[in-house]
């Protein structure tokens, strides 16, 4: 990274917030509602023009991946266009100001048929990565500096085929110097008059290529995956969402990963309990403060929230979306009655109390009967007790686009974080965090600090290491992961929601088990935790 900043270096961070948690489990509360964040619409002045199109085969997907490809601190975003080209936009804006972005076009990134992509450093070179899913043809593109990229899909010796690819995650396994890469498949190509369901893929290093595939079947449409070391044990798993649409035999999967072992899959037999819903999105957050992740599954009609029932021993799920209220399963406003249809989920603190607020993106799919038309998104925030209220309307995102993938990231800078939605058939939304302000000038709204993890090649972002936090008496925990969400995701800074408190403790346990010391910061501080270092280090550096 550079020593430093053409514009101010009051850096706040990006991607999903680590947030202060505890959950009782119990019923809604009745306290006062937490204060909401207000949103800015900049889309009109911000320079991102950009639509997701197609017909059929681009219903689902949608996805936008925001991540750094200058290495100036800032949040870039590549967005998926269906039909259209795919589009690179450069983040041009100034600390706290209105957001800003300029088209970076490329006939490497200005791809057709592109579905989503998640950035990573695949590589480990200090440049950040795409992996673009395709209807018709994965391509990885390698960053190789200033928003420039080349296809390395050859290179690494990856077969893209002509899968229709709507899912994707990524992690380490051992000492490999790739990452293991889980694509996630939906309908089999070229059968336009039948409608059954591909086989996801598992793509595994060889040294610095790819060997052939392995095919995770059966598969069930495929519309979200993440690795994730759900029981701690040290050996992240393959969770995977599933479209209930076109299945009568299948349900959500998890996938048991071990280095140098065929996946495979949990079973009944080992505490697994089948559920099927029409899997669009996943979120995963420790919600409850035991250092064990509760998922968030976004679905049409209610969405479910699950929890460990009984420990980390076996993998056995029961539901707490009811208690928590977060089903979100109709429009809260706009009048429509009918069933919504949620694709997009994630969780981070947009209003910095130190709580976990939810981000569920909503749209029919195309003109579903059955289905509500007029579905705004929902911003659902987090209180002290774990319950969650609807403040969609008072934070001014109530809107009726058709939307699909979407990112809660800080895209300039000021602590409090922006919301970008992908819209189908008409043009992505962003919307600028200006707290207790207005358009003309935001206001704060608590405390927050920002952490970023390093560590020596491979895996540099230390993808699979779980970052602790604590201030206030509580100790909380984050997973640093590639994949979840919906045909998109984001890779950078944590952003910690802080409250009033004035200053933080963390500390890391790497991806392979080693932990680290508790490290102090700052609120109001951008900080870098290197493996082995006895303090953070603040970007941009001094000078």
């Amino acid at each position: 990274m550079p020593g430093s900043l053409a514009r101010p270096a009051a850096l706040a961070g990006l991607g999903l917030s680590v947030v202060l948690a505890a959950c009782s489990g119990g019923a809604a509360s009745t306290a006062a509602a937490p204060e909401a964040p207000l949103f800015a619409d900049d889309t009109a002045a911000s320079g991102v023009r950009h639509t997701y199109d197609g017909d059929f085969e681009f219903f689902v997907g949608g996805g936008v991946a925001v991540f750094d490809c200058d290495d100036d601190g800032f949040a870039d975003l590549y967005l998926a266009g269906g039909s259209g080209p795919a589009a690179l936009f450069r983040n041009r804006s100034d600390v706290g100001g209105p957001l800003r972005f300029d088209a970076v076009p490329s006939e490497v990134t200005d791809v057709e048929r592109v579905t989503g992509a998640y950035p990573l450093d695949l590589d480990s070179d200090g440049r950040v990565d795409l992996a673009v899913l395709r209807n018709e043809g994965d391509r990885v593109l390698r960053g190789t500096g200033d928003c420039a990229f080349e296809d390395a899909t050859d290179t690494l010796g990856l077969d893209p085929g002509d899968g229709w690819s709507t899912a994707f995650a990524a992690t380490w396994e051992g000492d490999a110097r790739l990452p293991t890469l889980a694509y996630g498949r939906y309908l089999l190509p070229g059968r336009p008059g039948e409608r059954e369901c591909a086989d996801s893929v598992l793509a595994r290093p060889s040294g610095d290529t790819y060997g052939e595939p392995l095919a995770l079947s059966p598969g069930y449409c495929a519309l979200s995956m993440l690795f994730s070391d759900w029981s701690r044990s040290g050996r992240p798993d393959l969770r995977v969402t599933n479209d209930r649409h076109y299945y009568t035999d299948g349900s959500e999967q998890l996938w048991r990963v071990d280095a140098g072992a065929a996946p495979r899959l949990y079973t009944e037999a080992d505490g697994w309990r089948p559920l099927q819903i029409w899997g669009m999105g996943i979120a995963s957050l420790d919600l409850t403060g035991d250092g064990h992740p509760e998922v968030f599954l976004s679905s049409q009609g209610d969405n479910k929230l699950q929890t460990l029932a009984a420990g980390p021993s076996q993998p056995t799920y029961r539901d707490m979306a009811l208690r928590a209220g977060v089903t979100a399963q109709r429009p809260y406003t706009g009048g429509d009655p009918l069933p919504s249809t949620a694709w997009h989920a994630e969780f981070a603190d947009v209003n910095n109390d130190g709580w976990p607020d939810l981000f569920v993106s909503k749209g029919n799919v195309e003109a579903q009967p059955d289905h509500a038309t007029s579905d705004p998104s929902n911003l659902l925030l987090g209180q002290p007790d774990g319950t969650f209220v609807e403040v969609g309307e008072a934070a001014g995102i109530a809107r009726f686009e058709p939307s699909r993938g979407a990112a809660l990231a800080d895209l300039n800078l000021d602590g409090l974080l922006d919301l970008v939605v992908v819209h189908r058939k008409t043009d992505a939304t962003l919307w600028r965090n200006v707290g207790t302000g207005d358009a003309a000038e935001a206001e704060p709204m608590g405390n927050w600090a920002a952490v970023r993890l390093r560590q020596p090649a491979p895996n540099v972002d230390a993808v699979g290491a779980w970052l602790e936090v604590r201030a206030g008496g509580r100790t909380t925990t984050r997973e640093v992961t590639v994949g979840g969400g919906h045909a998109g995701g984001q890779l950078g800074w944590l952003h910690l929601g802080l409250g009033d408190a004035e200053r933080v403790e963390v500390r890391v346990q790497w991806p392979d088990g080693e932990v680290g010391p508790w490290l102090p910061v700052e609120a109001g501080q951008l900080v870098t935790v290197e493996r082995g270092a006895a303090e953070p280090r603040p970007f941009p550096g001094e000078g």
